[in-house]
C-alpha cells in the first residue's frame, strides 16, 4: 500500500464530487463493520461535511449511532470483488463477514475505525446530532475530522485519474455485479486555475 498524504479538510468535497461508490466503516465497543454505499455526497466545504444514507437494517447503522462516528473511503477497481462481497453479505447473517471478504484492513493512528486497503481516499467523520433526519430518511450528516488520499491519483487538491492505471479508477455501482470505472477527462479552457 502506498504512503497516504493528508488532505486539507476544505478539499474533502473534491474527493466525493466524483460520485464513486463509498465504503462506510464504523466501530463501537470492539464491533466493526464495513459496507458499500452509493448514496454519499458532499454537503458543505467549510466546515467539511458529507451526507451518507445507511439503512436501519444494516449492521453498520447501530455502530454509527452508538459511536457518533463513521468513515468513508472510495475503493478502486483493483478491489471490486471485495467491495461486492462487503455489499452482498450482511454481518447480521455472517459474523465473520470482514474476514471472509478477502479485504485487507488497517487503522489510522488515533482512530479505531477499520479501513480497507486499495482505496483512493479515506476520511473520518463525526456525526452531527440530527436524529430526526436519520430516523426519517436514514441520512447521516458527518463533519470531517481527518482525511488522506493516495498521491498517485490525488495531489491534495485534484484527482489525476487520467495519468493513473485503470486499476486505480474509482468504482461506480449500477446494479447486480455491474460497475463502471471513472471515465475520460474533459477539460474546459479558461477554468484550469480553480
Amino acid at each position: 500500500m502506498p504512503e497516504l498524504i493528508p488532505v486539507e479538510l476544505q478539499n474533502i468535497y473534491r474527493l466525493f464530487n466524483v460520485g464513486g461508490t463509498a465504503l462506510v466503516s464504523a466501530a463501537f465497543n470492539g464491533e466493526e463493520d464495513v459496507m458499500p454505499a452509493t448514496w454519499v455526497c458532499p454537503l458543505n466545504i467549510e466546515p467539511a461535511r458529507v451526507t451518507a444514507c445507511v439503512d436501519s437494517t444494516h449492521y453498520t447503522r447501530p455502530l454509527i449511532e452508538k459511536s457518533g462516528m463513521f468513515a468513508l473511503a472510495l475503493p478502486m477497481m483493483s478491489i471490486v470483488k471485495e467491495v461486492l462481497y462487503l455489499g452482498s453479505v450482511s454481518r447480521n447473517d455472517v459474523d465473520d463477514k470482514l474476514q471472509k471478504s478477502g479485504a485487507k484492513f488497517f487503522k489510522m493512528p488515533g482512530y479505531d475505525i477499520p479501513f480497507v486497503e486499495g482505496c483512493a481516499c479515506y476520511c473520518i467523520f463525526k456525526t452531527l446530532p440530527e436524529e430526526h433526519i436519520a430516523k426519517a430518511y436514514d441520512l447521516f450528516i458527518g463533519e470531517a475530522l481527518a482525511a488522506w488520499a493516495d498521491p498517485r491519483i490525488f495531489d491534495g487538491r485534484h484527482w489525476k485519474f487520467e495519468s493513473a492505471d485503470k486499476s486505480m479508477s474509482t468504482l461506480h455501482y449500477v446494479a447486480g455485479g455491474h460497475f463502471y470505472g471513472i471515465g475520460q477527462v474533459v477539460d474546459v479552457p479558461g477554468y484550469d486555475n480553480l
